[in-house]
């Protein structure tokens, strides 16, 4: 493995634990190189991100690497902490989260037959905010993925599991309204 190819490994690990960072023993193992090329990498990476005028840099804290904020850029951080972004979500969204509620499992095809449009970008909206997920494949030709809400869906919207959602009525009219009840009991709790 070339240094340069370790270098980015450490990286690319360091990234993805986030704040609970690594030991040179455990990038050692993970990496299957030496301790002292781990501790070399490190340095130079360390070295790297001092120099360059970048807002990440790579500390040690007790004995584990991992990135931090740079101090002169800890106020941008503390405003997106104290006043997130709203990250609101669209009718389309909104709609399809309420079918895949009510009658999950079920695939993207079942969910455009319901909603009468294409639902790929809220699908995708609502996957990458984790209250969907993908939940298996339906038999037949295609093996179609069947989607599913999540955890996280649970405990936004306070229920224990899906036999707390309100019951569907029986006629149309009804069926509206409780669509609406859904989506505005969905907005007030963003």
């Amino acid at each position: 493995m070339s240094k340069q190819h370790v270098s980015a490994a450490i990286e690319s690990l360091l990234f993805v634990v986030g704040d609970e960072g690594l030991s040179i023993k455990q990038l050692q193992e993970l990496l299957d190189v030496s301790k002292d090329e781990v501790s070399i990498e490190l340095n130079k990476l360390m070295k790297e991100y001092e120099d360059e005028k970048r807002g990440l840099q790579l500390v040690q804290i007790a004995g584990q690497f991992q990135f931090a904020t740079k101090q002169e850029y800890a106020s941008y951080v503390e405003k997106l902490i104290e006043a997130p972004p709203a990250q609101s979500l669209s009718q389309a969204a909104l709609e399809t989260l309420a079918i895949v509620a009510y009658r999950q499992p079920i695939t993207r095809a079942e969910i455009e037959e319901i909603r009468g449009v294409k639902t790929e970008r809220p699908l995708q909206t609502l996957i990458g905010k984790a209250l969907l997920k993908e939940a298996g494949r339906a038999e037949g030709a295609g093996r179609a993925i069947l989607y599913g809400t999540t955890k996280e869906f649970l405990a936004y919207f306070g229920l224990k599991d899906l036999s707390e959602l309100p019951p569907l009525p029986e006629d149309e009219a009804g069926a509206e309204q409780e669509a609406d009840l859904f989506f505005r009991t969905f907005q007030e709790t963003e």
